[in-house]
């Protein structure tokens, strides 16, 4: 069975690899943008599934497709990639010192019979009292510039959450735990120790894979 990751994000790619997984990677280009009135959670389903439709028109029957789409939401407001240093800065500021949210909503889609799976992780971000000088030396670096709500979590200069206890892997783009168990539910089963791997990666410790993993959260 052919597994495809709808997704040219590199931090995507990454985390998958983590797995063990043998897959390929399928890009394709959707309209992101938010409906008028859009809440969030609906908004990244609805973003996901239609990575996942597009990528099947070009598979053959019997393939797997992953998507995934992820949006940091900060006082109601759905936040994207900045459009500029300045509008970067703009959003750090907004984020600094307070709790936002990270959502990020999967598909599995099975060509052939078009069995669509879906699963949704939803993790809070409190963000530390960074200072002026930190934010605008973190801009400069261009890091932020290719990521919604204008941060890396995993950035290690940066380290813009220290005190996160969810899951850190949706703050990166895909909550593999909310993955694995959805892709058992096509009879795609992970044989590695992915928490372990996980949090070997981002050097974190992880208080919750066993909770998502059984289903639990």
């Amino acid at each position: 069975m052919t597994i495809v990751l709808a997704s040219t994000s590199p931090r995507r790619k990454e985390l998958l690899e983590l797995s063990g997984m043998s897959f390929r990677l399928g890009a394709v280009e959707v309209d992101e943008t938010p409906i008028p009135g859009e809440e969030a959670h609906a908004y990244t389903a609805r973003v996901a599934a239609s990575k996942a439709h597009a990528a099947a028109k070009q598979l053959d029957s019997g393939e797997v497709v992953i998507a995934a789409d992820t949006t940091v939401v900060h006082a109601g407001e759905i936040l994207g990639k900045p459009v500029d240093a300045q509008d970067a800065e703009n959003v750090l500021k907004a984020l600094r010192g307070v709790t936002h949210q990270v959502i990020t909503s999967l598909v599995v889609l099975r060509t052939g019979d078009d069995l669509q799976l879906t699963d949704q992780a939803v993790t809070d971000v409190p963000m530390r009292e960074y200072s002026d000088e930190e934010m605008r030396d973190y801009i400069a670096s261009g890091d932020p510039l290719d990521k919604a709500g204008s941060y890396g979590i995993q950035h290690k200069e940066f380290h813009p959450a220290p005190s996160l206890t969810g899951c850190i892997a949706n703050v990166a783009g895909l909550p593999m735990c909310h993955l694995i168990r959805t892709l058992e539910k096509v009879d795609i089963v992970i044989k590695t120790d992915f928490p372990a791997a996980c949090q070997n990666y981002f050097d974190y410790e992880c208080r919750i894979y066993d909770q998502v993993l059984n289903g639990e959260l």
